[in-house]
């Protein structure tokens, strides 16, 4: 198909999904623009056209989402476009931040203040991401397995609900729980308690590598984990298996006054989880940025060289234990900040929340996206915490109501939401198959991928 033809079509395409969307919203119009996105990104149009349609089926979900906010693909019509944004090459830079900043502070937002669910899920995401990033430092980066990496998560989760909640009276006079606004220092307490962690569980863990450090990694994060589950006796700290509740919420009412000063009027339904959810977007950006600039740094380029050939980067005279320990300290700092927001805005942390299956989540999110990768990174965390938390859940409520009305005789055990971790494993499988670089590569993976394709011919 020539230019012209594409970009008669991918724009027709657009423009017919705005019509429906704005109309007759639903899950008809929302399919029809899920189809409009993907033309978009592999018909190959001109740059003016893509960016023109991506911009009006944007407009189109979020209309839709408006009227119509209990129809989860209008929401996941949003997410294509920011997947399309980031994987389309040549498109502008400051098209794709415009196009960005008015899905995430503007679109997600209305369809978020209708169903705070959206809400929830995007902060989720971001939670995942974040760490997902951290651990791309470890893994992706450095080339360090890492297997325990929910046990950073939990140190940073039980340092603010310890001491946010009357939990920290048991073992500590003075008044407690703590006020809300400390919130903020614990969170930049959690990253040095977390980095200083990193570096203890490093140190004797590092000298190894390959499979034995995966196990060491995998031991020290069960040990965490056990610790949590029973340091409830003598001394109560961590109320054991009960978990620790009701957890405090930082005070916002700046932000309540913020929000009003530009014509947004918050409810006690929307007020936290919106504030959560920009938190989130804050802190993401922080560390993509410290992604990218330890990427470019000797730092990232010494871990690249780990990761490549340790016995050459030795050679080279790049310190071993010094750069291996630089890594993990700032996987495990993201990780840490990440699980005090996750414990004040679920007012709720227990040891079930940081079990090894989370720390091989989060390593599934760094190799499905792609180990290295920024942009691929996010893309993994977003599709399976999306998976895990509505669509396979969401699936198997369409798979009952069919079962109830007699259009499927399918048996009772046949519910997708209970095969989370067979679901996964096949996603990993079929992955490794068929796309091992990952969903967004690393452009130097992709470089020795294509050479090994072509050095088999």
């Amino acid at each position: 198909m020539n230019r012209q033809t594409a970009n008669i079509v991918v724009l027709g395409l657009a423009l017919l999904s705005l019509a429906l969307l704005w109309y007759v919203p639903g899950a008809l119009a929302g399919a029809l623009g899920l189809v409009g996105v993907v033309l978009a990104a592999y018909l190959r149009p001109s740059m003016s056209v893509r960016a023109g349609a991506l911009a009006l089926l944007a407009l189109g979900f979020t209309l839709a989402l408006s009227q119509v906010p209990r129809v989860n693909i209008l929401f996941y019509g949003l997410v294509a476009v920011l997947v399309a944004l980031i994987t389309i090459p040549g498109v502008p830079r400051w098209i794709k931040a415009l196009l960005g900043i008015a899905v995430l502070l503007v679109s997600v937002p209305i369809a978020g203040f209708n169903n705070t669910f959206f809400l929830e899920l995007g902060i989720q995401i971001g939670i995942y991401a974040a760490m997902a990033l951290g651990l791309n430092v470890v893994v992706g980066m450095a080339g360090l397995l890492d297997l325990g990496y929910a046990a950073f998560f939990a140190i940073g989760a039980y340092t603010w609900a310890i001491f946010g909640s009357p939990q920290a009276a048991n073992f500590l006079s003075g008044s407690f729980p703590l006020p809300g606004n400390y919130f903020y220092l614990f969170m930049a307490l959690a990253i040095i308690t977390t980095a200083i962690t990193g570096l203890l569980i490093g140190l004797p863990a590092l000298r190894l590598r390959g499979d034995y450090l995966a196990i060491v990694t995998l031991g020290l994060g069960e040990v965490v984990r056990v610790l949590a589950n029973n340091l409830d006796h003598p001394v109560n700290f961590t109320n054991g298996p009960q978990g620790i509740t009701p957890v405090s919420r930082p005070d916002i009412g700046w932000f309540h006054s913020l929000m009003s000063s530009i014509g947004v009027e918050l409810d006690a339904r929307t007020d936290y989880q919106f504030f959560f959810y920009l938190l989130v977007l804050v802190i993401i950006g922080i560390v993509v940025l410290v992604n990218i600039n330890l990427g470019n740094s000797r730092f990232g380029r010494a871990w690249i060289a780990i990761r490549e050939d340790e016995t050459a980067a030795k050679a080279m005279g790049i310190p071993m234990l010094g750069t291996k320990l630089l890594a993990f300290a700032t996987g495990a700092a993201f990780s840490g900040a990440m699980g005090v927001i996750f414990a004040a805005q679920r007012t709720f942390v227990s040891p079930e929340s940081f079990t090894l299956l989370a720390s091989i989540t989060i390593l599934g999110m760094v190799v499905l996206g792609g180990m290295g990768s920024i942009p691929g990174v996010i893309l993994g965390a977003a599709a399976l915490t999306a998976i895990n938390t509505d669509i396979l859940k969401s699936f198997s409520e369409y798979l009952n109501n069919l079962r109830q009305a007699g259009v499927l005789s399918l048996p009772s055990q046949v519910e997708p939401a209970k095969y989370e971790r067979l679901v996964f494993g096949v996603i990993l499988v079929l992955m490794m198959i068929f796309r091992p670089q990952g969903l967004i590569p690393e452009r130097r993976h992709q470089l020795e991928i294509e050479e090994a394709k072509e050095a088999q011919r």
